[in-house]
């Protein structure tokens, strides 16, 4: 199949399944406008991140990596009232971005925007002990993935939820001599779910409007 058939699926999916809102559409507009990259996920994606949350019943949600917001807003959206979403994002204009998108959205009480590299922000996330969270959405910088798992870990509980996006890498994530350290990062990251006692996970690729990529779904386990 090319990639105009995966895009005309996508947009049937999305057109029956996980139509387009004014929030959600502000939200994209906004991130263009402001001339963030496109790589956010789609919108059936989205809706993925959304159902996967409510079936978790989760409260509590921690995502690595916000750009413009729009995912945050998929996830705060299965969130109840008293629910809380902390998104770490790197760039202090992505955040900007992402902070009047989710205040557009009527979610600024919920979902909560830190700048800063991860690897720093994390460590203060568990000295203000603001776990565990039911769900960790890591779309960050794929070179630091295993770090993220690892600090997922520690935030987490037994029965949480840990999503990582683009594990496929285009197919190149089955290339152990790679010299993409986004390629390697992501190897680590699925290496050490593999691995490690607390977790049991898999991976799944996907085609369509993102092209060729996939994401890894782990269950902490006690």
């Amino acid at each position: 199949m090319s990639q105009e058939q995966w895009n005309a699926v996508d947009r049937y999916f999305t057109d029956q399944l996980a139509p387009a809102d004014e929030a959600l559409s502000a939200a994209l507009a906004a991130s263009d406008a402001a001339g963030l990259p496109a790589i956010g996920v789609a919108p059936n994606q989205g809706k993925l991140l959304q159902l996967l949350a409510r079936i978790q019943g989760a409260r509590t949600v921690l995502e690595i990596g916000t750009l413009g917001g729009y995912s945050t807003i998929w996830l705060a959206r299965a969130l109840p009232e008293d629910g809380r979403l902390i998104s770490l994002e790197y760039d202090p204009r992505h955040a900007e971005v992402a902070r009047a998108n989710l205040a557009h959205a009527g979610l600024d009480k919920i979902a909560e925007v830190r700048t800063g590299p991860a690897l720093e922000t994390l460590p203060v996330l568990a000295a203000e002990d603001a776990g565990p969270f039911d769900l960790v959405f890591i779309d960050a910088d794929k070179r630091n993935n295993p770090h993220y798992v690892e600090w997922a870990l520690k935030l987490t509980r037994p029965g949480s939820v840990i999503i990582i996006d683009n594990v496929a890498r285009n197919g190149a994530v089955t290339d152990a001599d790679s010299t993409d350290v986004s390629v390697q990062g992501t190897r680590r990251a699925i290496e050490l779910m593999a691995e490690h006692p607390r977790l049991s996970a898999t991976a799944v690729q996907t085609v369509g409007s993102k092209g060729y990529d996939g994401f890894a779904l782990a269950h902490v386990l006690a």
